[in-house]
């Protein structure tokens, strides 16, 4: 049976992406369009680490529902951590 939760959450999560996809396409668009000697605006570059860090955890957030899907749905497994060192050997 389908869960109408999950699948909204789902979509939210793609909306989100998508949203900050296109945002940080906007600037990247501006940018592209300048000349090649042209430099970059503080403002540009400013606007660019704010979006960009939302694109990041948008697609985070997204890979991390889709994970958790397939995990209910036993596609993927889990994965075991060892306590104190997060599982990376010195």
């Amino acid at each position: 049976m389908v869960d109408v939760t999950e699948i909204a959450a789902l979509k939210a999560c793609l909306r989100g992406a998508r949203s900050a996809a296109a945002a940080l396409g906007g600037v990247a668009a501006r940018i592209d369009g300048s000349g090649a000697g042209a430099d970059v605006s503080d403002a540009d570059l400013e606007e660019l680490q704010r979006l960009s860090l939302a694109n990041a955890l948008a697609a985070q957030a997204l890979r991390g529902f889709i994970e958790s899907m397939l995990k209910r749905r036993g596609k993927l497994a889990a994965v075991e951590v060892e306590a104190g060192n997060a599982g990376i050997e010195e």
